[in-house]
């Protein structure tokens, strides 16, 4: 009621006059009742159409409210992914991602969430995780894979192992030693990638498995109970007692595992991104 009539209203509104009065019409019709009165001057409210008015500007205000708050969500200004992590978030690819991604979009919520690679992927699939990080190159039946990033392989050895005097390991040298493993995630396949590699050698490997997680782990490796095997993301952070020597030739890949029907605008951000800091798959060569 702010113009006093509809020729005044579709000049604001850039819409022809007959274009308003005629959708004034249509929601009379619809609701039973006369919004305006109709005068030479213009229009001026009928007591239902004051009733109206309230409720409507109401309605109005939720609307753009909403309607702001998608657009927010759209342009990743908010909103929330959930991230599968199989690699180290102290150091590369994994950490410049999500430092680059938080620093863009401060106000969208991240949460890296631990698991094994087929956890990841069932999550993935029933829409649970936004989008995995994982290692291997395999594709998933209902899942878009893609394979951005290396990182080289470490032995974890006490700092007055024997082995520790070398620059660098060859499965040769671990024929004999005993090593132990975390029963959550990377344990398993960590325990997998020794008795495949080993076994090759015609060595059985002498594997323990323990209910503790890294921190743990590694000071089971500080106190002489066996070594272990970790990845180049996590050698940056220093325990007491520890050294971390390069196992010649060894590379994993790591890829993005995500699902088509998964519509999180954010999420669709965060996999542009990791495309775009992705660098080319890296030989055994590359990676020394």
């Amino acid at each position: 009621m702010e113009h006093g009539s509809f020729r005044k209203a579709g000049r604001a509104l850039d819409i022809e006059e007959s274009a308003i009065s005629r959708r004034i019409r249509d929601m009379e019709d619809e609701l039973g009742a006369s919004l305006f009165q109709r005068h030479a001057g213009g229009v001026r409210l009928t007591i239902a159409g004051e009733r109206f008015l309230g409720p409507a500007r109401k309605a109005l205000r939720h609307i753009d409210t909403g309607a702001s708050d998608v657009a927010a969500v759209g342009r990743s200004e908010e909103g929330h992914v959930r991230v599968g992590v199989f690699s180290s978030l102290a150091s590369g690819f994994l950490f410049d991602l999500l430092r680059q991604f938080g620093r863009l979009h401060p106000n969208v919520r991240v949460d890296p969430i631990e698991g094994n690679p087929a956890e990841h992927v069932a999550a993935v699939r029933t829409l649970n995780l936004d989008v995995a990080f994982i290692t291997g190159t395999k594709t998933w039946d209902d899942c878009e894979t893609e394979h951005l990033w290396c990182e080289r392989v470490f032995v974890v050895l006490p700092d007055d192992h024997p082995l520790a005097v070398k620059a660098e390991i060859g499965w040769p040298d671990l024929t004999a030693e005993r090593f132990i493993v975390s029963d959550v995630a990377p344990g398993q396949e960590v325990h997998d990638f020794l008795v495949a590699h080993l076994s090759d050698l015609g060595s059985h490997p002498d594997i323990q498995s323990h209910q503790v997680g890294r921190d743990n782990m590694l000071s089971l490796v500080a106190v002489g109970r066996g070594i272990t095997l970790t990845s180049e993301a996590t050698i940056v952070a220093k325990f007491p007692r520890i050294a971390y020597r390069e196992l010649k030739g060894e590379v994993l890949p790591f890829s993005m595992v995500w699902s088509t029907r998964n519509d999180n605008p954010a999420c669709r951000r965060l996999l542009s991104m990791a495309r775009e800091i992705g660098w080319r798959p890296q030989t055994p060569a590359d990676a020394r």
